[in-house]
């Protein structure tokens, strides 16, 4: 596991040291935990920027229209 040194924010730091209040065995798991958590979160955020993008720009684009038409060949309805 990789190690590194953070600086937080007081508010931060008095959040994190109530880590066994919310389940957690360390202060470094509650961390990986809220990590993980802002990943997916991030991630997702990404897919529904990709998405209103490709929804913004498919009615006009015919080779996009094309291509999303080649790809849906063959999958179940």
């Amino acid at each position: 596991m990789e190690h590194g040194k953070f600086s937080f924010r007081e508010k931060q730091a008095q959040f994190i040291s109530r880590y066994r209040s919310y389940g957690f065995k360390d202060k470094s798991a509650l961390v990986r935990a809220a990590l993980d958590r802002l990943e997916e979160e991030l991630e997702k955020e990404n897919l529904r920027k990709s998405a209103s993008l490709y929804a913004e720009i498919y009615p006009d684009d015919a080779e996009l229209k094309e291509v999303t038409a080649v790809a849906l060949t063959g999958w179940p309805e």
